[in-house]
């Protein structure tokens, strides 16, 4: 599902990803660990084009990332993106982050849209939250919604950044398992982020990442 071949990238003079190459198989669970500022959230932003690179070729599901042809909008439409910080809009209801991208980028229309935004808040247990804003909930809550989001579409694959990063750990553990089924229910192709050894454990490979080179 992704291929990663000798990627390379630069912030000015810094280099901070190191002709990186890896694959990840459909189904798969993969997590992604090393040091902060090893470039770990930089390499899983290039995989849906959220942040560019300067050498190598990215393919998600033979898609060339790097091919200026590329629609990377309909692209993403096939990746889920689940971040650290939610990234919610706070100024609209959870029902409202939940239709705004289907009908925006799928184009469904508004029943659509709620209908599948209601089936996957009832899947993380929200549904009584839908008329409810992001700052009225807990952050596992938000965290849940924000899985939600990213599973709309029907996603391939999911890509999670640090998801649990500001969770405690009893939260973190009901995120993690929710993640984990989820993509294993819908054989969906999973690549998380975390600094947990113990969240590295649900992984079926994990791949580690010291000043921004694959060293394991």
């Amino acid at each position: 599902m992704i291929r990663i071949e000798n990627v390379s990238k630069w912030y000015g003079d810094f280099q901070v990803l190191k002709n990186c190459s890896t694959s990840v198989k459909k189904g798969e669970v993969v997590v992604i660990c090393g040091p902060s500022g090893s470039g770990k959230s930089t390499l899983i932003k290039t995989v849906n084009g959220l942040e560019d690179y300067q050498e190598g070729t990215i393919y998600v599901n033979n898609i060339n990332i790097g091919d200026p042809h590329t629609n990377l909008p309909k692209l993403r439409a096939h990746v889920g993106m689940v971040f650290q910080h939610f990234e919610l809009f706070p100024h609209l209801t959870i029902r409202d982050n939940l239709t705004l991208a289907q009908m925006k980028v799928l184009k469904r229309s508004r029943d659509q849209a709620n209908k599948r935004g209601m089936e996957l808040l009832d899947r993380v247990g929200l549904i009584k939250q839908a008329d409810k804003f992001p700052p009225q909930l807990s952050g596992g809550q938000q965290q849940r919604v924000a899985i939600a989001r990213a599973l709309v579409s029907k996603p391939a694959i999911v890509l999670a950044d640090e998801p649990t990063g500001n969770l405690d750990s009893m939260t973190s553990s009901d995120v993690l398992s929710l993640l984990k089924v989820t993509s294993t229910k819908f054989h969906q192709t999973l690549v998380m982020i975390t600094h947990n050894n113990e969240i590295a454990q649900l992984a079926d490979r994990i791949i580690r990442i010291e000043d921004g080179k694959i060293v394991q």
